[in-house]
């Protein structure tokens, strides 16, 4: 296990970043600010999910919000490499008449060449979801249920005087939930199987909600996870090496990585 100091700004190769749900009550917009404030990467893909505004119901947006695009754009017109993967929460993006931020052009899949010529097929993993809560109906419902229940996090978390930053029971449940709707390691080998197919060394998605890091039959298999509970990211340095990185919100100078045969479950 390896420590980056987010004392100052570190500098990396890549950066890979899902399912940030901008606009959803339990976006934790105050770390990705911090985070993306303390990272300076020649590359950022946005690996879907970054957007969840389209279900219907009430939008949390703020200052915050704005700040995190703002950041990401003014990194773009400085010359960094920004690619945005739609996933299933944001797929009304890739409708150009739709699009929340016309300066990035956004696509379903792309390829990412790792400093040492590994091609990494680069997608949100809802394509290899057979489940239904893929469906835009199922979607949507389930942005409603995952704020209903973060809102009864929020009132309790208030009667007991307890910190955003301390995991309760009501996030134990949702992460039990999407381990569960996962299937074990099945959608992962689903992916890895279309990146084999694809002509690929491996794959970085999001989707699931689990960060993980992992060599599987020769291929790497990588989930940047989430930020509305691991805040969790993944990153290329300079040689080619992927790391998953876990914010420390308690603190905000620090973060933890993980090598890249360890797998989050």
């Amino acid at each position: 296990m390896q420590t980056l100091d987010f004392s100052g700004q570190t500098r990396i190769r890549a950066l890979f970043i899902s399912d940030l749900h901008l606009g959803a009550r339990g976006c934790r917009a105050s770390e990705i600010l911090a985070f993306l404030e303390r990272t300076q990467a020649e590359m950022i893909y946005l690996v879907g999910d970054i957007f969840d505004l389209w279900h219907g119901a009430t939008i949390y947006w703020d200052e915050r919000h704005d700040s995190i695009l703002d950041l990401l754009l003014r990194r773009q017109a400085q010359g960094v490499k920004l690619a945005y993967i739609h996933g299933n929460h944001d797929a009304p993006n890739a409708d150009p008449a739709r699009r929340w931020v016309p300066e990035w052009t956004i696509c379903e899949r792309t390829t990412h060449v790792l400093a040492d010529g590994q091609r990494m097929l680069v997608l949100h993993g809802d394509q290899c979801d057979g489940r239904l809560l893929k469906w835009s109906v199922m979607t949507r419902a389930g942005s409603i249920l995952d704020g209903t229940m973060r809102r009864i996090d929020g009132w309790l978390r208030r009667r007991l005087g307890r910190s955003e930053h301390e995991r309760s029971l009501v996030q134990a449940c949702i992460a039990a939930v999407n381990s569960v709707l996962s299937s074990g390691d099945a959608l992962a080998e689903r992916l890895l199987a279309l990146a084999d197919q694809s002509g690929h060394d491996g794959v970085i998605c999001g989707h699931f909600h689990r960060p993980a890091l992992r060599q599987s039959n020769g291929m790497t298999y990588a989930n940047c996870g989430d930020w509305m509970d691991s805040l969790t990211a993944l990153v290329e340095t300079y040689d080619g090496t992927l790391q998953l990185l876990e914010w420390a919100p308690q603190s905000g100078t620090h973060s933890v990585s993980f090598s890249q045969k360890a797998l989050i479950c």
